[in-house]
Parts: structure tokens; C-alpha cells; sequence
């Protein structure tokens, strides 16, 4: 029989996310199309939790492409900016012609956490959503615990990535390899919860 989920869109237009979620998903045998090769349309973020975005960015994708959807939200929050920027994290590096810079969200959270003299810490947190075409959606969240570091570092991230170093680690998670970056990320944890419910039996086993 098949499963519910051989196939479903990556509600996403944010490449690096694309890329994470499709290499979480290639051992479950599912074949995935992101947003932008279905030229959907990215709908307005107008929920107050990274949940409520979520939810509403796999619905939209759902029934937009009468198929199964998988949306992510996520951000960083910062402890000494009270949460910030939270559900806001991409729309701090928003340009003028719509397009996001990382590098000025990730030093207008420097400049801000130098004003309030804080503590570092920090934490990444996901929400990632599955809807199906006209019907329900299921969402599981996840989080990772760190600290910031500045000046960033590595090249292997994206996002904030330069500067987020996780609880036990001294890289940060632009400088680790990607595939130790799945196995302890937010979107990682998020995605144990979405497997438990989907892949309980594990990996497909080819051979």
C-alpha cells in the first residue's frame, strides 16, 4: 500500500530550508517538490507564533497544489532581546526590493544585543506543519538550546547560522558539517516528532 506522504511540497522558498528537509526526508523514500519548482505563491506570514505561520503556509500550499504539505517556521530567539526576533527572523534582514540579507539580520542583532548588554544565550526554535488539500493539519515543534558568538562564522549554514553556537559544541552550525547539523537542530528535533508519527516503522529499507 502506498504511504500518505510518497510524495508532498516543501512549502518553502527559501532554498537552504528546502535543501535541510529534503535530505531529512530522502530515507523515507519521499519524493518532494518545493514551492518555487510549483510556482506557488508565498502567502502572508500573519500568525503571532511560529505554529500559527506554519499551519497557515502548509494549508495554503496544500490547497494550492492539491497535495500533501510540509511547512517550517522558525527563528531565533534571543533571551536579552526578550524572545526577539522570534517569529520575525527573516523579515530582519528584509531589503527594500524584498529580498533578505542575513548578514544585516545577524548584525542588527549584534548592535541590539550590545545596547542591552545581556546574556548570549539563545535558542533556535521550529514549528513544522503537515496539511493535507482541504483537510487537517498536524504540527510538531522542536527547538535547540545555544549561545551567539560575533563575529560570524562558516560557510556551511544559512539563516543565522553564523553565529549560533549549540549548547556543547564550540563551531557554530555554519561551521559543522550539515549532516551533524540534522541530527541536533531544531528542525531536527521538529522532524523526530513528524517520523514518530509518519515513519514509525523507520527508514525504507532498499536492497
Amino acid at each position: 500500500m502506498r504511504h500518505p506522504l510518497n510524495r508532498l511540497v516543501v512549502a518553502s522558498h527559501n532554498e537552504g530550508k528546502v535543501r535541510e528537509i529534503r535530505a531529512l526526508l530522502k530515507p523515507y523514500g519521499v519524493r518532494t517538490f518545493s514551492a518555487a519548482e510549483l510556482g506557488l505563491a508565498d502567502p502572508e506570514e500573519t500568525g503571532t507564533t511560529f505554529a500559527a505561520n506554519a499551519e497557515l503556509k502548509a494549508k495554503a500550499a496544500a490547497d494550492a497544489a492539491g497535495m500533501v504539505a510540509l511547512a517550517d517556521d522558525s527563528g531565533l530567539a534571543v533571551d536579552a532581546l526578550s524572545g526577539a526576533p522570534g517569529i520575525y527572523s527573516a523579515r530582519w534582514g528584509e531589503l527594500p526590493d524584498g529580498s533578505r540579507d542575513f548578514g544585516i539580520a545577524m548584525q542588527k542583532v549584534h548592535n541590539k544585543m550590545s545596547e542591552v548588554k545581556g546574556v548570549k544565550t539563545a535558542r533556535f526554535i521550529c514549528a513544522l506543519s503537515l496539511a493535507f488539500p482541504a483537510n487537517g493539519v498536524s504540527t510538531y515543534e522542536g527547538k535547540v538550546e545555544g549561545h551567539l558568538v560575533w563575529p560570524p562564522r562558516g560557510d556551511k549554514g544559512f539563516g543565522y547560522d553564523p553565529v549560533f553556537v549549540a549548547h556543547g559544541d564550540t563551531q557554530t552550525f555554519a561551521e559543522i558539517d550539515p549532516e551533524e547539523k540534522h541530527a541536533k537542530s531544531h528542525r531536527a528535533d521538529a522532524f523526530a516528532k513528524f517520523i514518530e508519527a509518519w515513519f514509525p516503522d523507520g527508514p525504507i529499507q532498499h536492497g
